[in-house]
């Protein structure tokens, strides 16, 4: 059974940054420096504002002189107020699931929010529906790829994430209330790639369905 995103998805999106093993491996070195001093102990946050909000088939503007780089993220949809909910009885509070594409410009940085890499207008893509909770068996092992003109040029898997499903909620909802609508972006894999005007992006997750975009040039001022 799926559900329209405008009924179930329609709250706030969280991202989580570095939630894939491989990725976080990556630079494991430079969180040993300053500014870190230490790698993050708890569910590294980013905000995706209303602005970015973009559908299946959506074109996806590319800022002149700028690189773009989708991101292939499963997003877990919150179906009732979460406020300091146990690991037991996090998946409770599930609604359901959708593929997300959060796009960005290149970050060299996660000590601060990159809000002009993340926030620019059509930045996340969510479709082309939300897929009910009971009809994924386990969203901790499903596979995610990124097609680019019809090519694979990404690939893993939700098994390699650092924090699963529960342990996200459980985290997060420790120090803030989740509330029906809201939308998790549990984050995107090692290996983004540069995309370019006229590309069509794809982003498939098993189980869940295959979302489209087009990347367009941004009309110069």
């Amino acid at each position: 059974m799926s559900r329209t995103l405008h009924d179930v998805a329609s709250g706030t999106l969280f991202g989580v940054a570095l939630n894939y093993q491989g990725l976080l491996d990556q630079h494991l070195a430079a969180f040993q420096q300053a500014p870190y001093q230490k790698p993050p102990a708890k569910p590294v946050l980013f905000i995706k504002t209303p602005n970015t909000r973009n559908a299946h088939g959506g074109v996806v503007l590319q800022p002149a002189g700028e690189r773009l780089q989708p991101g292939p993220a499963l997003g877990v949809v919150i179906g009732q107020r979460a406020s300091r909910v146990s690991l037991d009885d996090a998946m409770a509070h599930v609604a359901g699931y959708v593929v997300v594409n959060e796009f960005s410009l290149p970050e060299d940085s996660y000590y601060r929010p990159a809000v002009k890499a993340k926030c620019r207008d059509g930045f996340c893509a969510l479709g082309p529906q939300v897929i009910a909770r009971d009809q994924v068996a386990n969203p901790n092992r499903l596979d995610l790829k990124l097609f680019v003109n019809g090519e694979l040029r990404q690939e893993n898997s939700t098994a390699q994430w650092v924090r699963d499903i529960p342990q996200l909620i459980a985290e997060i909802s420790e120090f803030m209330t989740l509330h029906p609508g809201d939308v998790l972006i549990t984050g995107t894999p090692e290996g983004r790639v540069d995309v370019q005007p006229g590309d069509r992006i794809e982003v498939e997750i098993s189980g869940v369905g295959r979302l489209l975009n087009i990347v367009q040039a941004e009309a110069s001022a």
